[in-house]
């Protein structure tokens, strides 16, 4: 079944889709939804980007002289 939704590419399916969701959710609460998705987006590939700098940052640190 899910194979089936995961490649529904017929125009038709989408539109029974998009249907079915604003039956459900309600035409006023689909921007709400797509705001929120777009928001955890961003904060998750802000995430991403502070970790990488933690990355490239904590790396020069390591490479220390080593005392004799």
């Amino acid at each position: 079944m899910l194979d089936t939704i995961a490649y529904a590419t017929n125009p038709t399916a989408w539109i029974i889709i998009l249907v079915i969701v604003v039956l459900l959710f309600g035409a006023n609460r689909i921007p709400e939804m797509m705001r929120g998705l777009g928001s955890g987006m961003k904060e998750f590939k802000k995430g991403l980007r502070e970790e990488d700098e933690d990355d490239k940052g904590g790396a020069s640190d390591d490479k220390k002289p080593a005392a004799q």
